[in-house]
């Protein structure tokens, strides 16, 4: 999941594409778009040359902002995707790292519809950052929005049912 990548200087989008197919392609399946693309530059909905795809060979650089959309579509019956604009930042320090480290921020602050997701083809790692995903987005937004809205916001970032949510702020 690139949401949750530690990657270091000079990777390219290619690169961390691979993060996000890298589940579909163990169980044989692929998608044929690419997993983001950059933003942010005269109103460009697919800026370059940033992007996290198959074909991006531009190395992600602290301060790019990109879309994070890997999704799945089985022609004739569904569709899949979640979509987030991600910061590139550094990453956290890491002991011993030889090399500088980036990560994605995310800056998208919107629930992921919990109906949709199976527990119990998370890890505990996966749960755990969509858990503190949700934190953020009802920290967040719950002082902005009025009491009918902020009930809505607080069913839909609850926890999943039995997940304990640990570990820093997510990004």
């Amino acid at each position: 999941m690139p949401a949750r990548a530690v990657f270091p200087d000079g990777t390219t989008g290619a690169q961390v594409d691979s993060f996000a197919r890298q589940y579909l392609w163990a169980a044989g399946l692929d998608f044929d778009h690419g997993t983001g693309h950059g933003v942010g530059s005269y109103l460009s909905v697919h800026e370059g040359p940033a992007r996290i795809s198959k074909l991006g060979t531009a190395a992600l650089r602290r301060g790019m902002i990109l879309s994070n959309e890997p999704g799945y579509y089985k022609t004739g019956h569904y569709g899949i995707r979640i979509e987030n604009l991600v910061l590139v930042v550094e990453a956290a320090p890491m002991p011993n790292a030889e090399k500088p480290l980036n990560a994605f921020e995310t800056l998208t602050l919107a629930p992921i519809d919990r109906r949709l997701v199976l527990p119990e083809l998370l890890t505990a790692e996966e749960i755990a950052w969509l858990e503190r995903y949700h934190a953020r987005v009802a920290e967040t937004l719950s002082p902005l929005v009025d009491a009918e809205t902020r009930a809505w916001l607080a069913a839909a970032t609850r926890p999943l049912p039995g997940s304990k949510p640990d570990g820093p702020a997510v990004a």
